[in-house]
């Protein structure tokens, strides 16, 4: 262990004196006063472009083993990647979490949430870390460590800044000074005393006891370019003092678990429990393997895909879930919960291996969200979704809202015959366009029986019943010598363009008689 520094050149080494002492730090972020069990999770996106749907689901884990437990849901932005940052990333990211009902608790007395405003933070930490020998300065260049790691792979040894490749871990305070003479700015690395032959074990609420190998790598807590922490180090201290309890992460961040044990015993702090989820996979439709869902080939793996198509968000939330628990489906199809947030979710049971997302099963989800929804709620989240993300079409068709209600109240009130037709609100505006005559698109290859239409408009009453609308049709057929069905189907393609529809003596109630015999009378001529 190499002897700590001082205080004088603690602060030349960090470019400012420390803000905190590590017992100002423990007063200024107390212990959360909680009940017995409560869970505080955080979600940390980077804000580095849109919000991916492996995102989302993580959150969803972090969100609801919070709520269930009477806990805490922590939102912190890790934006300390200055290069790779998006000004807007931030918004997009709220903004679809909020969306998809998941709001944060952050507060004023554990903040700032923002990474790239808690430097204060980290620099006290690491000047702990320095004044104890645990930490030191490194003035290698990125030219020399990229000639170090082509050195080590040609050797067949694993790279990085380590042992005999660890140029400055017991640099002298002599040199530290002439390196700061001479204007160089330092990395803080961690002095790390791990061995790889040895295994230390840590409980993961998902796979149970774990062990890994000792992390001997003196990787870099505080980076010279922009003095900024990177994410270990940052990980390390917010979790430590945002009080956070449990860390929900991708299993691709399995690697690392040795070195934040090495990092949380050196600061004597308390380890959170970690939840490693499995990726969110999809079958390949070129290949039909299975893999990763990838931002540069799957549309759907942008969250932000869901709201421009109008998926209904509690469907989402509730195909993701089942994803999480698998007894999920079978406990809200037997009317034992409403929804995935009144399910309760158990670490154990979130599955280890890649997790499979289908879109064909999530349009059952959201057929039957849809089916089950009152009209008023189907209508209103029409409109809306279309005020927000549709085009000037959708628009104009959400302006007359009675007529709107009137067309999507269609086959609704039987609840033996649930109409399942309508998967997104981007859809059910679509599926029902021929409603409007600016979007109506009459079928030219349908082949009229142009006698069965003229029959039918010589009795046509708007203001007939069911039956008696249908007896006139069977009238019509009887007198043209043609099946009753080849009348029916004659109209339905006239007035809606279509060969498959919902019932047409509603359709025709809800289009008026003007607009019906216009039809009817276009397909005539």
């Amino acid at each position: 262990m190499r002897n700590g520094l001082k205080p004088d050149l603690i602060e030349r080494v960090l470019g400012a004196k420390p803000k905190y002492t590590l017992d100002e730090l423990e007063a200024k972020y107390p212990p959360r006063q909680l009940q017995d069990g409560a869970f505080v999770t955080r979600f940390a996106p980077s804000p580095t472009g849109y919000m991916h749907l492996g995102g989302l689901y993580s959150a969803l884990i972090d969100y609801k083993l919070a709520k269930q437990s009477g806990g805490l849901f922590l939102l912190r932005i890790e934006d300390t990647d200055t290069k790779r940052e998006i000004k807007e990333a931030v918004d997009i990211i709220i903004n679809s979490l909020a969306e998809f009902g998941i709001k944060n608790d952050n507060d004023d007395i554990y903040g700032p949430y923002y990474q790239s405003q808690r430097k204060d933070i980290y620099h006290s930490v690491a000047a702990d870390l320095l004044a104890r020998g645990l930490a030191y300065p490194c003035f290698l260049t990125q030219e020399e460590m990229d000639a170090i790691r082509e050195k080590q792979k040609l050797n067949g040894l694993a790279t990085g800044i380590y042992g005999e490749y660890a140029r400055d871990r017991d640099i002298s305070e002599e040199e530290i000074i002439k390196h700061l003479d001479n204007g160089e700015t330092p990395s803080i690395r961690l002095y790390s005393t791990g061995n790889p032959d040895v295994r230390i074990f840590c409980k993961d609420a998902v796979r149970g006891s774990i062990s890994v190998p000792e992390n001997n790598e003196d990787i870099v807590l505080i980076k010279s370019t922009d003095r900024l922490p990177t994410y270990h180090f940052a990980h390390l201290c917010d979790d430590h003092f945002m009080r956070v309890t449990h860390v929900v992460r991708g299993e691709e961040y399995f690697g690392t678990v040795a070195l934040h044990i090495q990092m949380f015993r050196m600061m004597g702090w308390t380890l959170p429990s970690y939840i490693h989820t499995a990726t969110l996979d999809k079958i390949d439709d070129e290949t039909g393997k299975q893999r990763k869902l990838s931002k540069r080939k799957d549309p759907e793996a942008n969250v932000e895909f869901f709201l421009q198509e109008g998926w209904p968000t509690e469907s989402v939330i509730d195909y993701l879930g089942n994803i999480l628990a698998s007894g999920y489906e079978d406990a809200k199809m037997k009317g034992q919960v409403k929804s995935f947030w009144d399910y309760e979710l158990r670490p154990k049971k979130i599955p280890m291996s890649g997790s499979l997302f289908d879109m064909k099963k999530l349009e059952w989800w959201a057929k039957e969200y849809i089916a089950k929804l009152p009209v008023d709620e189907l209508v209103g989240d029409v409109v809306n979704w279309a005020k927000k993300y549709g085009n000037d079409d959708n628009r104009k068709q959400v302006l007359n809202v009675d007529y709107l209600t009137s067309v999507l109240s269609i086959e609704r009130d039987n609840p033996k015959r649930i109409r399942k037709d309508f998967i997104t609100w981007q859809q059910t505006l679509q599926e029902v366009s021929y409603f409007w005559d600016f979007l109506f698109m009459p079928n030219k290859e349908y082949q009229y029986n142009t006698d069965t239409l003229r029959e039918f408009l010589n009795t046509f009453d708007i203001n007939d019943d069911k039956d008696t609308w249908w007896n006139k049709i069977v009238a019509v057929a009887t007198k043209l010598g043609v099946k009753n069905g080849d009348v029916a189907m004659n109209l339905r393609v006239a007035v809606t363009g279509r060969t498959n529809t919902p019932d047409l003596y509603s359709i025709m109630q809800v289009m008026g008689e003007n607009r019906v015999r216009m039809r009817v009378e276009g397909e005539i001529k």
